[in-house]
């Protein structure tokens, strides 16, 4: 299937399907340009393998698994291995991974003698759903996460649902929650699919899911206005997953579930949706610390903030939120984020 993003001057196609890897070449021309690839050490190396098999590939870029790759040292890693084989601005780096090679390497590809071709294929739900569409690259500093960054556009994704096969249970149900997202903020038949088998589902969950963003995406390529929406979740979001150190202690995902939980008007519905997908965090959560942690958010305006909120399903606004009036939501929302607590 073929989804295509049209923007005023990068659009690009989606691809999806099912061992659709194999046939890499024909979705993209590769002549004549060199390729790096990039990912990380949990990715099966059958995956890079097999497009070695189908295209030029001059090098492999393997970082460490999770957040803490997300940084300037990957950054210049990236860079370095670009300089050492003579990249062009034609030539291509391929994204194969989660959200975090995908926003490190968007980054990257973006910042590299002013932009390459930059092609994602993610391997991870989270990354299917949300990070690999859209063109919002970054990395963290400083313990505060995506501060640096910029918007660039992918020139294809590549969608292969079969790639989700080597993913641990945990990332799996991870990514899910942006899918839930999507549903609480445009699509509400998305929950009515999470309320029956997740997995029989699992495809029309992600397409579904890639139009939702696509949607707010075409009105609002660079989130000045409506695209601001598919931050539901993620003020409070970020917060959590700064305070859990940007580890194992609690993804992404996860993180942005706890979030949309302190803003939801029914609570209870969305902590049965997230029961089903098994979160749970090991560490203190103090409200004074996470709005600290919220202040610094690229989203604050002076001592307002922009916050999502969904008062009927499938029907989401933005309200422009003072500082006080935030700490007031996080306190009335803590007694049930912290029931998720191990």
């Amino acid at each position: 299937m073929e989804i295509k993003i049209t923007l005023q001057e990068s659009s690009y196609s989606i691809f999806t399907g099912r061992n659709i890897l194999k046939d890499i070449a024909s979705f993209y021309n590769f002549s004549s340009h060199k390729v790096l690839i990039v990912t990380d050490s949990n990715i099966p190396s059958e995956y890079y393998s097999l497009i070695k098999e189908k295209i030029n590939v001059v090098d492999t870029l393997i970082l460490s698994p999770g957040e803490d790759s997300k940084s300037f040292n990957s950054y210049l890693k990236i860079q370095e291995k670009l300089l050492e084989h003579n990249f062009s601005r034609k030539d291509i780096v391929i994204a194969l991974g989660g959200g975090v090679i995908g926003d490190l390497v968007g980054f990257a590809s973006s910042t590299y003698k002013r932009g390459l071709t930059f092609i994602n294929i993610p391997t991870s739900t989270l990354s299917m759903i949300d990070s690999s569409i859209g063109g919002k690259t970054a990395i963290n500093f400083n313990g505060i996460k995506n501060v640096i960054g910029t918007f660039y556009q992918p020139s294809l994704v590549l969608i292969d649902f079969d790639l989700l096969k080597s993913l641990p249970q945990r990332h799996f149900n991870n990514g899910l929650i942006e899918a839930l997202k999507a549903g609480y903020i445009y699509d509400p038949s998305i929950l009515d699919l999470f309320s029956q088998d997740i997995n029989s589902n699992l495809e029309e969950i992600i397409i579904k899911s890639i139009i939702v963003k696509k949607h707010f995406v075409e009105e609002d390529e660079k989130e000045q206005n409506i695209r601001k929406i598919l931050n539901y979740g993620h003020t409070f979001g970020h917060g959590f997953e700064s305070l859990g150190g940007f580890n194992d202690s609690l993804y992404h995902g996860e993180a942005v579930g706890l979030g949309m939980l302190v803003v939801s008007k029914d609570k209870e519905k969305l902590i049965s949706y997230l029961n089903k997908l098994d979160i749970k965090y090991d560490f203190e959560i103090s409200s004074q610390e996470l709005i600290k942690i919220i202040l610094n958010d690229k989203k604050v305006d002076g001592k307002y903030i922009d916050l999502i909120l969904v008062d009927n399903i499938g029907e989401s606004y933005i309200k422009k939120t003072s500082i006080e009036d935030l700490v007031s939501i996080l306190e009335g929302g803590l007694e049930y984020v912290r029931r998720f607590r191990k």
